[in-house]
């Protein structure tokens, strides 16, 4: 039986090494995440446990550490750590934890008080207040946690 291109390209994708320590590097992140939001009681049903799976940000551990983590891990197994390639993905990684620490999290707290500013002069003055998204970050013991998973699921997928 002939496959088309377009299956080959996607059995191609999913089966390279790389692309699997990625993936699950996140997807482990997030499933994590969503067990440690079931144990700590913030999770109210099924529709929380699958926004948690697939779209939540910030917690515990880092998914954008992971998942950087577990590439970076990924790449300078199978094509050295003197390789370019390696060498992007690394300072790729470093960027996106930074802004999940730092960037991320200082929006995060600037949104918190100007929440908690426009719900006071909402409850004192009576003005319309539109409440803005809360981003959260990451604090430094979910990032080292989520560079540790990736590390390890990133070396598991590429030595096995």
């Amino acid at each position: 039986m002939v496959q088309s291109p377009a299956i080959q390209y996607l059995y191609d994708m999913i089966s390279n090494r790389v692309f699997l320590s990625a993936f699950f590097s996140w997807f482990l992140a997030q499933l994590i995440k969503m067990l440690v939001d079931q144990v700590r009681g913030r999770s109210r049903g099924s529709r929380d446990m699958v926004a948690t799976l697939m779209w939540k940000t910030g917690g515990m551990p880092s998914s954008h550490s992971s998942l950087v983590t577990g590439l970076a891990t990924a790449i300078g197994v199978a094509y050295g750590v003197k390789s370019a390639v390696f060498t992007v993905s690394l300072f790729y990684g470093v960027l996106i934890i930074r802004d999940a620490m730092g960037v991320r999290r200082s929006s995060g707290l600037q949104a918190q008080k100007i929440n908690a500013m426009g719900r006071e002069l909402h409850e004192r003055f009576g003005m319309e207040f539109e409440p803005v998204k809360e981003v959260s970050g990451h604090t430094p013991s979910e990032v080292f946690v989520g560079v540790l998973l990736g590390f390890f699921t990133g070396l598991a997928f590429s030595i096995l």
